[in-house]
């Protein structure tokens, strides 16, 4: 039987995420949820944002656990989680209106990430909004010592993993035709990064 999964770290961002995305989100649009790990902000962002579709997305072994929140949501603006890993080749969409994710760019390898992007440049429809939360070092360093050691906590659990490079998300977002509307600074030493596609 699968357990209710619950992240303590989704109770306490998803305030100050959804002061964000709400206000990025503010057309009605389908979103997009890339990694939605236990679905609680899945949940949380359909419930308080009901003029958006949200479509929680994430490797097939998180979606019971997802299924477990959405059930308890109810939110009829919710759609069921979709299998989605970003090394997939074909992705289970036409088209990419609006995108979110939380805290991913560091689970993945660099590998992965260039791989995100490079299937986002194929899906993403023009003008599309991208919100990317979680941390990221500035000009070669930290920003933060509990962000330097939470580094080396993810680097002991996946050598590949690790928090990326500002500049280089940039450089790859731009690469890909995507311009950077916002760097948003947020609580615990994280920032929301708001892209938009050509």
């Amino acid at each position: 039987m699968t357990h209710k999964p619950f992240s303590q770290s989704c109770e306490n961002n998803k305030d100050p995420i959804l002061q964000v995305i709400g206000s990025v989100f503010c057309q009605p649009i389908t979103v997009w949820e890339i990694g939605s790990g236990t679905g609680q902000h899945a949940c949380y962002f359909a419930e308080h944002l009901p003029h958006i579709e949200w479509q929680p997305t994430d490797r097939a072994e998180n979606i019971p656990g997802i299924g477990l929140w959405q059930k308890d949501a109810r939110a009829p603006n919710l759609k069921p989680a979709l299998t989605l890993d970003v090394t997939d080749v074909v992705w289970p969409c036409s088209a990419i209106d609006a995108l979110f994710t939380a805290n991913t760019l560091h689970i993945m390898s660099w590998e992965e990430v260039q791989l995100c992007f490079d299937r986002l440049a194929d899906y993403l429809s023009p003008n599309a909004l991208i919100c990317i939360y979680g941390p990221f070092n500035y000009n070669g360093g930290y920003t933060s010592d509990s962000n330097a050691r939470f580094d080396l906590w993810l680097k002991s659990q996946n050598p590949l993993s690790g928090i990326r490079h500002f500049e280089d998300i940039v450089s790859l977002a731009t690469n890909k035709g995507l311009s950077l509307l916002n760097d948003i600074a947020m609580p615990a030493n994280n920032r929301l990064l708001v892209f938009q596609n050509a």
